[in-house]
C-alpha cells in the first residue's frame, strides 16, 4: 500500500485517486475521484506554458474522459460539478480560450472545500493557477489567491497562505478593489493568530475593523467581527468576545459563515459557564448542517459541553460520532477535539486515556505548525500529571459571572433563535 501511494503522487492530481484507498473502490466517492482526475488531466492539456496538443489528441482524450463521466451516473453535485469541467475544457479548446474554464474550476474547488475535502480544493486551483497562468483577469486572479489562501491556511501552510494573501491584496490594491485588499488583510491577520501571535492579531483585526467600516463594507466587517472575537477569547477574554461573535452572526448574509460565527458564540458561552446557551448555539449548527468544518466544530463543542456537564453517555455519543468523521477534519478542528477528547477523559477520571489523546494532540500540532494549539495542549497536558493519585475528575472551568448587559442581550437573541427553529 505505501508503494502504491507514492506511485499515485507521483501523477499530477493523484490526490483525488486517494478516494480509491480511502473509500471501497467501488463506491461513489472512490468513481467520482477518478473522474475528476480525468477531467483535471484534460484541463492540463491546455495549459499555457506547454505544447499545445493536435486537435486529434484533444478529441481523442476529451472523448474517453467523457466516456467515462457520462457512466458515473450518481446524480450528484459533485457529479455535475465534473460533467461542467469537462465540457468547459472541449469549450476552451474549441474556441482556442483557455480562460473559459476559469468558472468551472472555480465553482469546483469551492464545493470540494466546503466538503472539507481540502487537499484536493487546493489541487484545483493551483491547476486553475497554472493552466491559465497570466491570462486570468485581474478579477479571477484575486478570487483564485484569496481562495488558494485560504484552503493553505486550512491546511496548515501558512507562509505559503500569506504569500498568496499578499500577492491578492497587491493585484487588488492595483485593481482599486477595496473589497478584496481587506479582505487579504483579515486572512493575513487569521494567519497570525494561527501561528500563535495573539496580540499582533488583535491589533490588525481591530484595524481592518475600524477600515470595514467606515468603507460601508459588510462582509469583511462581518470577518472582521468574527476574527477579532475568537482572538478575544484565545486571549481569555470569552465575556468580551461574544458579542463580536454575535455581530459576525447577524452581518453575515451566507448560510456557511453564519453557522461558523454561531458555533463560536456556543463554544464562548460555555467558557462563561453558560452549558445551557452553548448548548442552543451548538444544536442549531448541526440542525441547520450536515458536513464541512462547521458541522465538525459544533460536534466537537457539543461532546465537550456533555464533559463539562459529567454527562458521561452524551460524551461518548458525540465522541465517536466526531470520530467517524475523523479523516476529514481540517488539521485545527483535529487538533481541538483530541484536546476536548482528552478533557472529557480526564474529567471523567480517565487520566492515563487523557494524556495519551493530549499527546497525539500535541503531535499533531506541532506537525502543522499550529502554535497557539501547541501552548494550550501542553498547559492542559501538564495539569494532567498533577492530577494523576487523585480520586477525582479535573473540575470543570470556572465560570465567569454573566453581568453585562450585552451579554445578557446575546443570550435573549439566541433564546429566540432557538425558539424560532423548534
Amino acid at each position: 500500500m505505501p508503494e502504491q501511494r507514492a506511485a499515485q503522487h507521483a501523477l499530477p492530481h493523484a490526490v483525488f485517486l486517494d478516494r480509491l484507498t480511502q473509500e471501497s473502490e467501488h463506491s461513489a466517492a472512490a468513481w467520482l475521484g477518478q473522474g475528476a482526475f480525468l477531467a483535471l488531466r484534460l484541463v492540463d492539456l491546455l495549459a499555457v506554458d506547454r505544447e499545445p496538443v493536435t486537435t486529434d489528441a484533444f478529441r481523442y482524450q476529451y472523448a474517453a474522459t467523457e466516456r467515462f463521466c457520462r457512466d458515473l451516473r450518481r446524480g450528484s453535485a459533485e457529479e455535475a460539478h465534473i460533467k461542467g469541467l469537462v465540457q468547459s475544457a472541449a469549450d476552451a479548446h474549441h474556441r482556442g480560450d483557455v480562460r473559459l474554464v476559469t468558472p468551472a474550476l472555480l465553482a469546483y474547488a469551492l464545493f470540494l472545500e466546503d466538503d472539507a475535502r481540502y487537499e484536493e480544493a487546493w489541487d484545483t486551483l493551483d491547476t486553475l493557477l497554472h493552466v491559465v497562468g497570466d491570462g486570468l483577469r485581474l478579477a479571477d486572479a484575486v478570487a483564485v489567491r484569496l481562495r488558494l489562501a485560504r484552503v493553505s491556511r486550512k491546511l496548515a501552510r501558512f507562509e505559503e497562505a500569506e504569500t498568496q494573501y499578499a500577492q491578492a491584496g497587491e493585484l487588488a490594491a492595483a485593481a482599486s478593489d477595496g473589497h478584496s485588499v481587506l479582505l487579504s488583510r483579515i486572512g493575513h491577520a487569521i494567519s497570525v493568530q494561527s501561528r500563535g501571535n495573539l496580540a499582533e492579531a488583535e491589533r490588525l483585526f481591530r484595524d481592518a475593523l475600524a477600515d470595514a467600516r467606515g468603507w460601508g463594507e459588510r462582509d469583511p466587517e462581518a470577518r472582521a467581527e468574527h476574527a477579532l472575537a475568537t482572538t478575544l477569547y484565545l486571549r481569555g477574554q470569552p465575556a468580551e468576545a461574544i458579542p463580536h461573535a454575535w455581530r459576525a452572526f447577524e452581518l453575515y448574509e451566507d448560510e456557511s459563515p453564519r453557522l461558523r460565527a454561531l458555533n463560536d458564540v456556543g463554544i464562548m458561552l460555555l467558557a462563561i459557564g453558560d452549558a445551557d446557551g452553548a448548548e442552543r448555539a451548538l444544536t442549531e449548527v448541526v440542525r441547520r448542517c450536515t458536513a464541512g468544518d462547521n458541522v465538525h466544530n459544533a460536534m466537537t463543542e457539543l461532546m465537550h459541553c456533555a464533559s463539562y456537564r459529567r454527562d458521561r453517555v452524551g460524551f461518548e455519543r458525540w465522541r465517536a460520532e466526531c470520530e467517524s468523521h475523523f479523516d476529514r477534519m481540517a488539521p485545527n478542528i483535529a487538533v481541538d477535539f483530541l484536546l476536548k477528547a482528552g478533557i472529557g477523559r480526564a474529567r471523567f477520571g480517565r487520566l492515563q486515556a487523557a494524556e495519551e489523546l493530549m499527546t497525539k494532540a500535541l503531535s499533531l500540532a506541532t506537525k502543522h505548525g499550529l502554535h497557539e494549539f501547541e501552548f494550550r495542549v501542553e498547559r492542559i497536558k501538564n495539569g494532567l500529571r498533577e492530577c494523576r493519585g487523585q480520586l477525582t475528575p479535573l473540575p470543570a472551568e470556572p465560570a465567569e459571572p454573566v453581568t453585562s448587559e450585552q451579554l445578557r442581550g446575546v443570550q435573549a437573541s439566541l433564546n429566540e433563535l432557538a425558539t424560532a427553529g423548534a
